[in-house]
């Protein structure tokens, strides 16, 4: 089992943490051409190779795919900063405002349960932004998604599943668990999708249709489970 990072925007952050979130559809890189992808009559897909990457044929067959396969984890790139919690080092999450104390990571605790403040991986960050002021706008700064650290990092995924297909083939009650939506209404929500794809994608991404990987997953760490 390996463990890779995955980045995802606040909302779908959000989506996640309520656990309406349990996809994410990734445009496959680089674009297989013409009929290099075949469909079998039982959905699976049939292996063809392009530039390095391989699609699964049958179960037991790996599935060379960048975000891993069946059983690996993906840890939850977000929005964050580092923050000062009324005079302890702590952590903020912009998609819920969520602040935790960084000494709750056991692995920042010294031998009697203190935060070591020695340790090198805080080495390079400052704390010296208030958290409610941060939370408010008054001061400090967000920090990307790319550049957060594994150890910051409180969302776990594990993969569920994996399979490849164009874009706009994408169906309705899967839309829902891109965190599109709600099951209540009856609204068609493939629109709302796409919206959410070209948000992310860029204009004009959906019309493009690519090949995508489908990862559905469930919350190991994090969220509501």
């Amino acid at each position: 089992m390996k463990e890779r990072p995955i980045l995802f925007s606040a909302p779908m952050v959000t989506a996640i943490l309520e656990s309406r979130k349990t996809q994410t559809r990734r445009v496959i890189n680089p674009q297989p051409e013409g009929k290099t992808l075949q469909s079998n009559l039982d959905g699976k897909w049939l292996s063809k190779k392009f530039n390095g990457l391989l699609l699964p044929k049958i179960e037991d067959l790996p599935i060379h795919c960048p975000y891993g396969k069946i059983g690996d984890h993906l840890w939850v790139r977000e929005t964050w900063s580092t923050v000062n919690l009324y005079g302890e080092i702590a952590l903020a999450y912009k998609a819920d405002c969520e602040v935790t104390r960084v000494v709750e990571n056991e692995s920042f605790q010294d031998e009697d349960g203190l935060i070591n403040y020695d340790d090198p991986r805080l080495e390079k960050y400052s704390f010296a932004a208030w958290a409610d002021d941060l939370l408010e706008g008054k001061e400090g700064n967000w920090k990307p998604s790319i550049h957060m650290p594994r150890w910051a990092s409180r969302i776990l995924l594990e993969i569920t599943n994996i399979r490849v297909e164009r874009l706009q083939d994408i169906s309705e009650s899967d839309c829902l668990k891109e965190g599109v939506g709600s099951p209540i209404l009856r609204d068609c929500k493939k629109p709302k999708f796409m919206q959410l794809w070209e948000a992310i994608n860029g204009a004009d991404s959906w019309a493009a249709n690519p090949w995508v990987w489908v990862v559905e997953f469930k919350v190991v760490k994090g969220g509501a489970v």
